[in-house]
């Protein structure tokens, strides 16, 4: 079996708001991603800010916690070989004017300000992200019949 490894992915308030949330998991799902937790929710600012702390000091950081606390978002954890790269590519880079047409914020943003979703940056960032959002039990340890078609 294929080494698998998970990310965290976050649909933020602006992609909650402009009714993306079906469009952007299609992405994943047609992709191959394997769907391992999600949830809807209004993050509330303790939460945000944990999840922020890297960001701390930095001086847009109470406007971040502030725009992620406007609204509900849908939080996921997704699973495949080298997720975190592949979803990094996936959703384009930060800045939406930099990203590349066909990703997640190339396809749907305009602004970094409200660029509608969140992905980890790295494994470690992954587990720390997912272990915030999501108890163990939460996660969903499935085969997918789909497995045997997407690897070798």
């Amino acid at each position: 079996m294929a080494h698998q490894e998970r990310t965290f992915i976050a649909i933020k308030p602006d992609g909650v708001q402009h009714s993306l949330v079906g469009e952007i998991i299609k992405h994943f799902e047609q992709k191959g991603f394997h769907l391992v937790a999600m949830k809807f929710l209004q993050a509330s600012q303790e939460l945000l800010k944990q999840h922020y702390i890297d960001l701390k000091d930095r001086p847009f950081f109470p406007g971040l916690v502030k725009y992620m606390n406007s609204g509900p978002v849908v939080a996921m954890v997704w699973e495949v070989l080298n997720m975190v790269k592949m979803g990094q590519m996936m959703l384009g880079e930060t800045n939406p004017a930099d990203s590349k047409p066909g990703t997640i914020r190339g396809v749907f943003c305009i602004q970094v300000g409200r660029n509608i979703i969140h992905g980890s940056n790295s494994v470690k960032s992954a587990e720390k992200e997912i272990s915030l959002w999501f108890k163990p039990e939460e996660l969903v340890d499935y085969k997918s019949c789909a497995f045997d078609w997407i690897y070798e």
